[in-house]
C-alpha cells in the first residue's frame, strides 16, 4: 500500500489536495518535512501523510472527524 501526501485546508470548508504518492515511509516522511518548510503560513493548510489502499480510502480517512482523546480529568 502506498503512502500519500496531502495538503489539508480546513477553512472555509474541508478541502484535500493530493501532492505526491510514495511506496516507502522514509521517502514520504522526508518529502513531507521539506514541503512543510516550503509552504508559507499564509496558506493556512497542513501537510499530512496517510497510509491507504488507494486515493479514495486516503481521502475518506482524512475527511473523518476524530473524537478528542479523553483526558484523565474526564473520568
Amino acid at each position: 500500500m502506498p503512502y500519500y501526501i496531502y495538503k489539508v485546508f480546513r477553512k472555509p470548508i474541508l478541502r484535500l489536495e493530493k501532492i505526491e504518492e510514495h511506496e516507502a515511509f522514509r521517502t514520504t516522511s522526508d518529502r513531507a518535512k521539506i514541503l512543510r518548510r516550503e509552504f508559507s503560513p499564509t496558506e493556512s493548510c497542513e501537510v499530512k501523510i496517510i497510509f491507504a489502499e488507494n486515493e479514495l480510502a486516503a481521502e475518506d480517512m482524512l475527511s473523518q472527524v476524530r473524537e478528542p482523546v479523553p483526558e484523565i480529568e474526564d473520568d
